[in-house]
């Protein structure tokens, strides 16, 4: 999904008091530096020739500024995320925001689990699912049907305890990963190029994306986990992404591709990093 045009809120009431996913440490944010480095990021955006729309951020939830989450939109539709509950209030704000902006929103059924652009990645006639952590299956099946796209279901590897076991997450009662959306794990670089961290994914899913028809590169499972390097933006000429992530920027710019780093280490206590703050519009 090359972006163009992106929605965006802000980081005025970004907090990380429920410990959601498995980044959250219970290390207070920064909250006049988390404001500085998202609009650093904002300026970035625009600086690739990005059209940014900007909204407030939901006074009620700590993740509000994680817009990627609100839904995936394709074409003029939006399908409106179904979140963990500490996030429901944003639900109902995405949909009159987009609403507002134009946009025919679709909400599923309220017993199915959809973690928006999150877990929906769009490249051509296709749609890269995640599922397991924040969606299932089921309304990743809807989305597809919904846009007319083909579904490659795929899933990440699970957060495990020290014996091994699948770790649960406390405050949502969901399964944890450290790629809990997808987008922390694949990207998309340009209409005929992907990114990915092959050690993400559980080995049937690696399959499956070794069959996709498009070029692929490869991200290491250091940069993919401690940068970020997967959530990233991209304009199919120019990539903003994590600063912290040289050798993939390097193996970018061998291909070709400008890149434009930025630091979002104050988002990145609670999992989410460039792509995360941004909902791609077009």
């Amino acid at each position: 999904m090359l972006c163009h045009k992106i929605l965006v809120s802000d980081a005025n009431h970004y907090a990380t008091h429920d410990a959601i996913n498995p980044y959250y440490t219970g290390e207070p944010v920064d909250t006049e530096l988390a404001k500085m480095q998202h609009k650093n990021a904002i300026r970035a955006f625009q600086s690739a020739g990005i059209d940014v729309l900007q909204v407030p951020s939901p006074v009620s939830s700590q993740d509000g500024v994680f817009t990627a989450n609100w839904a995936v939109v394709h074409e003029k539709k939006a399908i409106i995320a179904r979140l963990p509950e500490t996030r429901k209030p944003e639900e109902a704000y995405a949909k009159r925001v987009l609403s507002d902006f134009g946009y025919n929103t679709v909400t599923l059924p309220d017993n199915l689990r959809f973690s928006g652009q999150g877990d929906a990645i769009i490249l051509g006639d296709y749609v890269l699912c995640g599922q397991n952590y924040r969606s299932d299956e089921e309304a990743l099946k809807i989305v597809a049907e919904a846009f007319g796209l083909e579904r490659v279901q795929l899933t990440t590897v699970p957060d495990l305890d020290e014996n091994g076991v699948p770790v649960i997450n406390k405050t949502t009662g969901w399964a944890d990963s450290l790629f809990f959306d997808i987008d922390l794990a694949l990207t998309v670089i340009d209409e005929n190029t992907i990114a990915y961290c092959k050690e993400a994914f559980l080995p049937v899913s690696q399959d499956a994306i070794a069959a996709l028809p498009f070029r692929k590169v490869t991200v290491s499972l250091d940069e993919a986990r401690n940068a970020f390097a997967c959530n990233l933006v991209s304009t199919g000429k120019t990539v903003i992404m994590s600063d912290a992530a040289p050798l993939f920027k390097k193996d970018l710019e061998a291909l070709g591709f400008d890149t434009v780093t930025v630091n979002l280490s104050e988002f990145g206590k609670s999992g989410g990093y460039v792509r995360c703050i941004s909902l791609t519009l077009e």
